[in-house]
């Protein structure tokens, strides 16, 4: 059984790696799932969150309007702050009840995806780091293409993680997502046969 953290940038392609590594027999626990989870509807931390940003940022179905909130976060780094305050240890305290489960299971590989996790000083946690790597460029484009962002909202949310290159330096392994699908699928399928068989 091997424990092994994945990371990337934002718009760098980490869930479709999730996917492949999910299809060649990983348990895979998404951070970023896990945090839509804890802010659910009923959930404390929804009631916390609006206490401390509104009701603007509950939609009429009780649930969070991600993307009011992430517009409010992105552009204030004490509201980020405030937000992870709220966040960051409920999500903390899922990924170990996760992680636990994965690791009393038969799979392989226990995959770990933290958008997070260098700029949290969680490399430690794992046996290595598996990053989901596109240039900044690449980012950008995808990030206004898929979030219909203007260029200074997406660049904001951007200078909210380490830089790409920053984290390749600090990766174990790197898969580059820029070529394609194909060109990913054969980078995962490579990496697996040569790191988990």
């Amino acid at each position: 059984m091997r424990l092994i953290g994945v990371t990337g940038g934002i718009a760098t392609g980490k869930s479709t790696v999730d996917r492949m590594l999910e299809a060649h027999g990983a348990a895979v626990i998404d951070a970023d799932q896990l945090a839509r989870e804890v802010v659910g509807r009923g959930e404390p931390a929804l009631q916390e969150v609006a206490a401390r940003f509104g009701l603007e940022v509950i939609q009429p179905d009780g649930s969070l309007d991600r993307e009011r909130l992430g517009s409010i976060v992105f552009a204030d780094p004490e509201a980020r702050r405030d937000l992870d305050q709220i966040t960051h240890p409920r999500i903390a305290e899922l990924t170990r009840d996760r992680i636990a489960a994965a690791l009393a299971g038969t799979a392989p590989l226990v995959a770990v995806d933290i958008p997070l996790l260098f700029e949290n000083g969680r490399e430690s946690t794992f046996e290595g780091v598996l990053l989901v790597y596109a240039p900044r460029e690449v980012q950008i484009r995808r990030l206004r293409e898929r979030n219909g962002l203007d260029e200074a909202a997406a660049l904001q949310r951007l200078a909210a993680q380490l830089p790409i290159d920053e984290k390749r330096d600090r990766a174990t392994w790197i898969i580059d997502n820029t070529q394609g699908l194909d060109a990913t699928a054969r980078a995962v399928d490579d990496w697996w046969e040569t790191t988990i068989r």
